[in-house]
């Protein structure tokens, strides 16, 4: 392993599920830490856990990653402090249709994952690029293959993200950053509780995976600078079907997936 003792991590949304699992793997492999999470509580004991089986130096931030700008204030907060890994694992899915649910709730998914992701790698590339060195890890979904109807904004952005950590792997090459889009398929972490007040949990739940084998693909694949990491077989080929199908006739079926998961 190469010695990251110098090296530090930023890790949004890092208390619990994927970002916590992550953390755990960073730790492990002796980087230093940056943990940001509106939830101070369980972010302190996310860093307990941590030093219970690793010794390194860790940061953490209680952001509201949902806010205008807010990548700007943890910008300033990192005081030049120099980033080797981002990885913007933060995000909250919505349930409903696009014209009952809150605006004020839809309007925090866009900004926390269309607007903070992308701010945040705007303002921290520049260095990575300077240095020759950097690993940009963005939290996609296999609902970036198609649209998600009663979950349309959240298939939205989540396709943002894709498209934008695409674009951007390509335009780095031979710079030394590389830039990787995880898209998990369903997840056993806090998300769903997020979700739906009504359905805490998928009713469809055989292709549910654990959040530490989805950090662990994840993780690896960021090292080894894969632009699109998929895991599981039967993910992979679900992220094709749409290219198989009508775009109609897979926008159909994600609905009726949608509809069985959150009945009460």
């Amino acid at each position: 392993m190469e010695n990251n003792t110098t090296k530090t991590a930023l890790v949004t949304g890092a208390a619990s599920g994927l970002g916590f699992e992550l953390a755990l793997l960073l730790a492990k492999d002796a980087y230093k830490l940056v943990l940001i999470d509106i939830d101070l509580e369980k972010l302190e004991t996310a860093k307990r856990d941590i030093l219970k089986t690793y010794d390194t130096n860790i940061i953490l931030m209680r952001k509201d990653l949902s806010l205008v700008n807010i990548s700007q204030e943890i910008f300033e907060d990192l005081n030049n402090t120099p980033i080797d890994i981002i990885i913007n694992n933060a995000g909250f899915g919505l349930f409903g249709t696009f014209n009952d649910t809150d605006w004020e709730r839809q309007s925090q998914m866009l900004n926390l994952h269309v607007l903070t992701t992308t701010h945040l790698v705007k303002l921290l590339l520049p260095s990575m690029v300077e240095r020759g060195y950097g690993k940009i890890l963005n939290l996609s979904s296999l609902a970036a293959f198609q649209p998600g109807p009663m979950m349309a904004l959240y298939y939205a952005s989540k396709s943002y993200i894709l498209s934008f950590s695409q674009a951007i792997a390509n335009e780095l090459k031979g710079t030394g950053v590389t830039v990787t889009a995880l898209c998990p398929g369903p997840t056993k972490t806090s998300f769903q509780s997020t979700v739906s007040q009504d359905a805490n949990e998928n009713k469809i739940s055989f292709n549910m995976a654990s959040a530490k084998d989805v950090a662990a693909y994840g993780y690896k694949a960021m090292h080894n600078g894969r632009v699109v990491a998929i895991p599981g077989t039967f993910n992979k080929f679900l992220s094709i079907l749409p290219r198989m199908l009508t775009r109609n006739r897979a926008t159909k079926i994600v609905r009726k997936i949608q509809e069985k998961n959150r009945e009460s």
